[in-house]
Formats: C-alpha cells, structure tokens, sequence
C-alpha cells in the first residue's frame, strides 16, 4: 500500500489557509464584502422575515389535509412557491427564509431565476413540456443536439458517453445494470450472444442467466431507495428496515478526525485501514463465488454525515478496481453541478483517468450516468424504460449551463465558500461547545459541521428556522449546507449572523 500522506497534508493545509485571515467576531469581519456585492436576482428579499411560529399554523392546517391522505412524516413545511425568489424560500404561513438546503441541494438557480422563467416565452419550448416523448423509442429530432449542447458540454473528462434518466435512485439503479452487464460481457470474451440456459434461467431467476454478482458500498453511503440502490445504502436504518435486501460487500470509508492539520498520521492511517479493508472484501466475495462487478463510492457522504475522504483515498480506490476488475462508479447526485467549486466534486482528485461510471441527478435537474463506451449496453431494452428522463429538464439544464457560465457562478461558489468557511470557523473556536468537525472540500458552499450532540444539531437547525434561515442535517448530528450557486457573500455573512445568534443563545 502506497503512502497515504500528500494528499491529506495538502486538504488540511488548504483549511488552514482557508482560517488563518479569520479575527474577531463575525459581524466584524469583510465588512466591505457585505457592502461590495448586489444581489444576483433583483428583487429578491434583502433580509429573512419571519411572521409566525416555524411551522406556522397555515403548514399545520395543510399537514392535516395533507396527512388524511397519505403519509406525509416527512413534510416539515409547506412552500409559497409562487412568492419564492432567488435565495429565499416563502412558506405557506409567509415567513420567508434564507434557504441553505434547497430542495435538499436541488435548485442551482435558486427559486424562480427570471432566465429559467423565459424560456417558456419560446412556443416551442412549452411544447417540449406539453409532449413528453418516451426517449428510449420516440425521441425529438432535436434529441441529439439537445445532448451536446446540455450534458455533454460539462461530460466528465474522459467520458463521453451517457444515459439520461428521471432521477438519482433510477440513475444509479441503471448505472448498476450497465457494470453487471460489462462484467459479464467480459467473462464472454466480449461476446454479445446468450447461450439458450442463460436466456431460459434468467426468466426463472436463476444462474447462469442471472449470476450472482455483487456490488461494494461503503459504510455511511446513501445511493437511494429503490431495490438495488438500497442494498448499498447504508446512512439511516429507518430507510431500510423491512426491505428484504442484498448479501454484499460493506466497507468502512474513513472517518477523519478534526482539525485536519492536526491529526494527518491518524487520518492517515484511517485511510490505509479503509483501502485495506476494501481490497480484503473484494477478495472475499470473489473466492464466495459472489464476483464484486463495481465499487460505488460518493465523492462526500452527504446523507450519511458530510464524510468526507483525501485525494489518494480516492486514488488509490481507483486502483483497486483495477485490480480486482471491478468498474469504479461515482456517484455525484448531490455532490455534482458546482457546489464544490468545480462541476464535478470528483475533479478534486487528480484521478489518473475517468471513473468508469459518474452519476448524477439534483442540481443536474435531470438524472442519468455518463459511462466509457465500453460501458455501453450491446442490445437494445436492456436498459430502458418509459420516460428516459425529461427532455424538459434538459431544456432548462441548457439555460441553467448558460448563466452559470455568464454569471461565473462557479467562481462565486469559491468566493462564497470562502467567506462562510471562514466565518463558521471562527463561530466554532467561540462555541465549542455547541459545534465542532467543521470540513468542506476545497473551495466552495458545500460546507458542514456537527453539533456537539445531535439534540443539540437539533436545536440549531430548529432555532434557525425561528431566525428565518431554513438549513438541513444529515448523518448523526451534522448541520448541512446546500445553498445555490447564486449564494453570494452577501447571503453568507446574513447566515453567519444567524448561526451566531443561534449559537449564542444556546
């Protein structure tokens, strides 16, 4: 095993720097920033303001309706949608809130960006919303165009190849079916034709037509809810309870402790014991006759606590799959579309080649996988189904994908990413006692930290509300941020007055 050592200096060196301008209190800090940046959408509420109880009595009528209808344990409040803009989220009570969660990390533009809302003046745009084609037999004759001139202008580098679908679980779902099919074509010797027992044995479930595959997740992941997805899900066990599943290969992903620039050897040496472990699993299910196909990894565990993992770990999980034969995929539904500072959260690695699969979906406001050609099903139907995606969505990707670039949005990921790392940081050395493990990759707005418990995550994400800043948790105890890519220093430092509040209240 190669030393595990430059990468994570580098990461903790870059939090370093990130923190070490920060003094003082941050209502005092970059005064000039706050003064220096207009809004990107005009119009948009210049403060929070809230009116009621969060969640007011309006929500609480509509989750009555609501409940005698379906279960609905999960709906926390309901939205003006009509009256949302840009950063700030309207409820149905009228409170209108600062939103750093975003439709959970969904919305790039924010809400109602007057460039998406354009583009239903163009005739022929509201009838690609009126006809939705089912894409695997029926495309537009635009369909082809419309690729190149949406997803494939921001393909990963090294894959230009991809499946579009409606969202992440079917995204991945999909993704899994194109690494068992590769890895059996292998075994074929590249052959496309089936054997009549493989052809009859599948319809009954049964090998060889239906081999025993597996696939390698990691402890903490989360790649969706349906069938396959769930079996390499492994965040909240409320998602998987009942749910018959999938005899697979877990591994640990590594936990890092805080501050980086402290603790790089034991970092280190989580990174070993991780790729360690993965390697031995791999070994394992393969001798089981229960051949590993893929490894699925998220560049961040978002759902399953912000973990975050180095460079090399990622590196070198690469080159295990090559190893061992299993594709690489990652899945970049939450972290891909520029919340880290790059369009995709893996281009942080210095990877020497291409995953062989990178899913996305979210802030892609479509879902699908770009693949290596090799990756490509031989057949037709094999995977397929109705919708395909949405060519709408793809529509509105393009637009997105336009402001994005006029707008520099990326480079104002970083710049806002900056200005609330480093005013988090400097809440956490005044409230330690409320937050600590404060961590984001790189540069940009895709930042989070714990509270000290999760009672106590709780009431930060429940007292924010009250200040009119709508955040969300994952994992544990973890507060997560999520804003769009129009989130400005401005709407930064209103955030960090917020959370200083919050906290001080404690």
């Amino acid at each position: 095993m190669r030393v595990l050592s430059r990468n994570l200096v580098h990461l903790a060196r870059s939090h370093v720097s990130r923190a070490a301008a920060v003094t003082g209190g941050v209502r005092g800090q970059q005064t000039a920033a706050k003064e220096a940046t207009a809004p990107l959408i005009a119009n948009e509420p210049t403060a929070p303001k809230v009116l009621t109880s969060v969640p007011g009595p309006a929500t609480k009528q509509h989750l009555k309706e609501l409940n005698a209808i379906q279960e609905s344990g999960a709906v926390s409040l309901f939205v003006d949608y009509e009256r949302s803009l840009g950063n700030y989220m309207v409820d149905a009570d009228g409170n209108t809130m600062l939103d750093v969660f975003t439709q959970i990390s969904s919305l790039p533009l924010g809400y109602n960006h007057p460039d998406l809302l354009n583009i239903l003046s163009d005739p022929s745009n509201v009838k690609v919303f009126i006809n939705r084609p089912a894409l695997g037999s029926f495309p537009s004759s635009t369909w082809p165009e419309d690729l190149r001139t949406s997803l494939l202008q921001v393909a990963p580098k090294g894959l230009q190849h991809l499946c579009t679908m409606a969202c992440g679980s079917c995204s991945n779902e999909n993704a899994y079916k194109a690494m068992y099919i590769r890895y059996r074509t292998k075994e074929r010797g590249d052959k496309t034709d089936f054997t009549q027992e493989e052809l009859d044995s599948c319809m009954i479930n049964q090998a060889p037509g239906c081999p025993s595959y597996s696939l390698l997740s990691f402890q903490g992941a989360f790649h969706g809810r349906t069938m396959g997805c769930l079996a390499t899900t492994h965040s909240k066990p409320i998602h998987k309870i009942d749910i018959p599943s999938l005899d697979w290969p877990i591994a640990p992903f590594p936990i890092y402790k805080y501050p980086l620039e402290e603790h790089v050897r034991e970092n280190k040496e989580e990174d070993r014991r991780c790729l360690e472990q993965t390697e031995d699993l791999i070994h394992k299910y393969n001798s089981m006759g229960k051949p590993v196909a893929g490894i699925v990894v998220e560049p961040i565990q978002s759902e399953g606590g912000d973990n975050h993992a180095s460079s090399e770990f990622f590196q070198e999980l690469q080159q295990i799959s090559k190893r061992t034969g299993a594709a690489l995929l990652i899945d970049e539904v939450q972290t891909g579309g520029g919340p880290t500072g790059k369009m995709w959260c893996h281009e942080h690695f210095d990877l020497p080649e291409a995953p062989d699969v990178v899913t996305f979906s979210k802030k892609m406001l479509t879902g699908g996988y770009y693949i290596k050609e090799e990756f490509r099903p031989p057949q037709g139907y094999r995977i397929y189904n109705t919708w395909m995606g949405d060519p709408s969505k793809v529509v509105m990707l393009r637009e997105v994908l336009r402001v994005i670039k006029r707008d520099n949005l990326l480079d104002n990921a970083r710049e806002t990413g900056d200005v609330l790392y480093k005013g988090i940081e400097t809440l956490e050395q005044k409230f330690p006692q409320h937050i600590d493990r404060l961590r984001g990759r790189g540069r940009g707005t895709f930042i989070a930290f714990d509270g000290i418990t999760p009672a106590k995550r709780d009431a930060i994400i429940g007292k924010l509300k009250l200040q009119g800043v709508h955040a969300g948790g994952c994992g544990e105890k973890t507060v997560r941020l999520r804003p769009a890519l129009i989130f400005q220093p401005l709407h930064a430092h209103i955030f960090l007055d917020k959370l200083e509040a919050v906290l001080a209240s404690l």
